[in-house]
């Protein structure tokens, strides 16, 4: 007798296959999601440490909190993360790690003594690679087409004649205009106006405060070196201004042999001062 043949029945946990699948790739993506939610989180704690240290400068945080508000749990991140300087710019400047750290150590005293003027933003510190510039802004010290400093800068420019007293660093004194065209009974130019007002400045810190001729020297670039964008008011704004450039002081050279020195001239600096 021909024995029938039994059709096995239908498996009804082939949807296990699929949901093993599933889960892998929620699992995935979870992966993913924290992952990235843990480097976006030591990036927000990066961008506070920069905003504050950009923003305190200008005196938007109260001075009993300067610290910008920072995630939950974001301050014990911070130890993980290398230590921002208060100021990039610094990297900017092209003199030795000591001659950087004594112009950081002035650039706070500054920054404490001008408080009033940095958050007003008629004075402003920044790096170039010469050394640490005090912008004084047309604004707070001259007036319009004028050479002549305003009486209400005398109490800002005796604060920065302090710090500076207490320095051995030469100054050099540079007068910034926009590139709008001056022609006046005072003034032909621009060259003029901007020499003009460095010779001003310069000649109030020799006989006023007594500060050392030989540290000093004047300048005036018209508008051929602009901070900012001459196409708009706030850029023109910017680049009139006076600079106090604040020279790194000079590393002593060592000593040659007696036997060793030559009768060659004196090579001429960057600047065009024998050295």
């Amino acid at each position: 007798m021909r024995q029938k043949k039994t059709r096995s029945a239908p498996s009804h946990e082939r949807w296990l296959v699929s949901y093993a699948d599933f889960v892998t790739m929620m699992f995935a993506v979870f992966v993913v999601l924290f992952a990235s939610a843990h480097s976006d989180h030591r990036r927000q704690v990066k961008m506070a440490a920069a905003m504050r240290a950009a923003f305190s400068r200008l005196g938007v945080f109260p001075p009993e909190s300067r610290v910008p508000p920072l995630p939950l749990g974001a301050a014990s991140s911070l130890s993980l993360l290398p230590v921002l300087p208060l100021d990039d710019g610094a990297s900017e400047f092209a003199g030795t790690p000591s001659q950087r750290a004594g112009l950081l150590a002035l650039k706070k005293r500054l920054e404490a003594a001008l408080a009033p003027e940095i958050r007003r933003r008629t004075v402003a510190l920044h790096f170039t690679r010469d050394g640490l510039v005090i912008s004084l802004m047309e604004i707070g010290f001259f007036d319009s087409g004028s050479a002549a400093l305003k009486p209400g800068s005398a109490a800002t420019i005796r604060r920065i004649v302090q710090q500076l007293q207490s320095v051995p660093n030469d100054l050099r004194i540079e007068g910034h205009t926009d590139d709008v065209p001056i022609h006046s009974a005072l003034f032909a130019s621009n060259w003029e106006l901007s020499t003009a007002r460095a010779t001003t400045l310069a000649e109030l810190l020799i006989q006023g405060y007594a500060l050392d001729p030989a540290r000093l020297s004047a300048a005036g670039y018209a508008q051929y070196h602009p901070a900012a964008s001459n196409a708009d008011a706030a850029g023109r704004a910017r680049n009139r201004r006076v600079d106090v450039v604040i020279l790194p002081v000079a590393v002593p050279a060592r000593r040659r042999p007696a036997e060793g020195r030559s009768n060659a001239l004196p090579r001429v600096g960057a600047h065009g001062y024998f050295r």
